[in-house]
């Protein structure tokens, strides 16, 4: 699976207007609409075409399908989605989403651009109305399970409904044949009511709290206290009744006090708009953070906390809580993570993995946490439950603070791409702690002999002498006799023997004079790096097989002076880990090699010429180390 390069930075919420072409031309809407005209041919779509590979991807159709003609915000980004008008039909009706006219077809080519942009029309199934709501809107999703939520569910609600949030609620079924089925107080079980309004009205000299309902076949409606013709409304002032646009009209709206909504529902959804999606006139507006990011096997795969040997290797965003609610002592905020393209990805077998996310308190340093930290520190807060849907999502309110949040699959070394969503009601400040790249570049060289040689130097040098003549220069070849003679003496450290390619880059890295050949001075300095290198390894070669887990090679670089961002990381693992996730000492050192090469050069020609080059570092990095 390709992990593309994103830059991690938090950034704002994409507008619609912006929106990507996701058309295999690289043309939007209006050019190929253009195009057709100017033509004056209808527009057949190549990217999803009218054949069964569009309908189904792991099973041929029940029937015979005919496409005729009748006569949109994905992972934080809006596309623009093109499609052409042809529908899979069967016996002239339409196969899949439809609308009771039969010359209408809007909801109809609404599903069919979603299909498009999922893969097909099975990916889709087994969605969620939150996930839908997402996806049409830019918005972010809470599911609450009524009976358990939280004390200041009602404000909760308030709130949302301020933000012009979609809210829906539903009544649970136990059974197949429970669906639309009628209960005694007019209300529908597996069906998905709309949440329009909330308020509290006087009755009786005292103040009772009320939620509006719709139910959206526009009839059937809930005929209990406080509906359309209940005894209650007769107390309620005609001022207080029209100011709640309380009708008896069989419309499919309805009120009802919010204790019996407690009672009666047990789902509620709500999905929260993005400010992009409002209007400006609405007067409680999110503010918005986005992270995008990746989990890759062998490097910030780490899983749950149940696996702490690699659980601190996955991504961490540090959060900023700085300003309190109005009126409260805490901040509040919805943290959404979401697992991107799994739907798009189901043809090639992929299904939804488990996610979700843990927040710890900050220790007030910068950098990646280590594994230290996460053993001896508790979460201050974490996701409710690892779950496989594509998007977890909770709220909370922790004092003003600095947090870290780090989100993982519940198992390690499971791939994929994600897309973590901040929602605050005041401002929050956000980074990911491993988006910078720190390189401490090594001093120049400058070989100079030492005064007296010590007995480890002396027997180096009537090594050389032996191989390499008067001249005391060694080529790639005569250096590798060289090293493999050395460390096959080493008696604590088990490796392979460093390969040809291996000493061919420590010339590269050494040589001065350009000769390509290994001086002693050179070798000289050359053995005091390495001997600090092979320490560094033996360190995180834990069961001295001659191998270190590629999770640890963060610690590793850094304890050799190379601090690396997640991606580079990534590339750096995919490059010199095997299957196993595991790596020998020769590509440790290989790796450790072209690292300091890359940076040397490119402190060189930043140096010599600041006009030379135009990236920074990391991406001097990223190219030297592909090259």
């Amino acid at each position: 699976m390709p992990y593309l390069y994103q830059d991690s930075k938090p950034r704002p919420s994409a507008l619609p207007g912006a929106a990507r072409a996701t058309h295999s031309s690289g043309k939007a809407f209006e050019e190929l609409k253009q195009e057709c005209l100017s033509r004056g041919v209808l527009f057949e779509d190549p990217d999803f075409p009218a054949c069964n590979s569009s309908l189904f991807f792991s099973e041929k159709p029940p029937v015979p399908f005919i496409w005729k003609r009748p006569g949109f915000w994905q992972h934080n980004e809006w596309l623009d989605v093109v499609i052409d008008d042809r529908l899979p039909t069967f016996k002239d009706r339409l196969v899949f989403l439809h609308s009771a006219e039969h010359n209408e077809f809007w909801s109809a080519l609404l599903e069919k651009a979603y299909a498009k942009l999922n893969g097909s029309y099975e990916a889709l199934k087994g969605g969620s109305t939150i996930e839908a709501m997402e996806d049409f809107t830019g918005g972010i999703g809470e599911m609450y399970e009524v009976k358990k939520a939280p004390d200041n569910f009602y404000e909760i609600l308030e709130k949302a409904l301020k933000r012009c949030s979609m809210v829906g609620c539903s009544i649970d079924t136990s059974s197949a044949a429970e669906s639309e089925a009628k209960t005694r107080f007019g209300l529908i079980k597996g069906h998905a009511y709309s949440v329009t309004g909330i308020d509290e009205v006087s009755y009786r000299g005292r103040q009772v709290q009320l939620i509006r309902i719709r139910n959206p076949w526009g009839q059937v409606e809930w005929n209990g206290p406080w509906s359309d013709n209940s005894p209650e409304w007769r107390s309620v002032s005609l001022s207080e009744q029209r100011r709640l646009t309380q009708t008896a009209l069989d419309d499919g709206e309805f009120w009802m006090k919010f204790e019996d909504f407690q009672v009666h529902f047990d789902k509620v959804e709500i999905c929260n708009l993005t400010p992009d999606a409002l209007e400006d006139s609405t007067a409680h507006k999110w503010e918005v953070t986005i992270h995008q990011g990746s989990w890759v096997r062998g490097s910030t795969a780490g899983g749950c906390r149940n696996f702490l040997e690699t659980f601190w290797t996955n991504p961490q965003i540090k959060l900023h809580l700085t300003e309190k609610d109005d009126g409260q002592d805490d901040c509040t905020f919805i943290a959404a993570l979401m697992q991107k393209d799994r739907r798009k990805l189901k043809k090639v077998g992929a299904e939804m993995l488990t996610i979700g996310y843990s927040i710890y308190e900050s220790p007030g340093r910068d950098g990646h946490l280590g594994k230290d930290f996460f053993r001896y520190h508790p979460s201050k807060a974490r996701s409710k439950t690892y779950i496989n849907l594509r998007e977890v999502s909770n709220r909370f309110k922790l004092p003003p603070g600095d947090y870290i949040l780090v989100p993982t699959t519940f198992e390690p070394h499971q791939e994929a791409d994600f897309c973590l969503r901040i929602f605050s009601e005041k401002k929050a400040i956000t980074e990911d702690l491993d988006e910078n790249v720190a390189i401490d570049l090594p001093e120049p060289l400058n070989p100079t002999p030492s005064p007296q040689e010590n007995e480890e130097e002396k027997q180096f040098r009537a090594l050389f002498e032996q191989i390499s003549g008067k001249d005391m220069e060694i080529a790639a070849e005569e250096l590798q006799y060289v090293l493999n003679a050395v460390l096959k003496k080493t008696k604590n450290i088990k490796f392979k023997n460093l390969t040809l390619i291996s000493c061919r880059n420590i010339i590269s890295l050494m040589d001065t004079s350009g000769n390509g050949k290994l001086e002693f001075s050179e070798f000289k300095v050359f053995w005091e790096k390495m001997k600090k290198w092979i320490n560094i390894f033996l360190q995180f070669d834990f069961d001295k097989s001659g191998s270190m887990s590629s999770y640890e090679l963060r610690s590793a670089l850094k304890a050799a002076g190379y601090q690396l961002n997640n991606y580079l990381l990534q590339l750096i693992v995919l490059r010199y880990s095997d299957e196993q996730f595991q790596i020998e000492f020769d590509d440790f050192l290989n790796c450790l090699i072209r690292l300091e090469n890359a940076s040397r050069v490119f402190q060189a020609l930043s140096v010599k010429n600041k006009d030379f080059i135009n990236l920074n570092i990391g991406e001097f990095i990223n190219l030297a180390m592909n090259i």
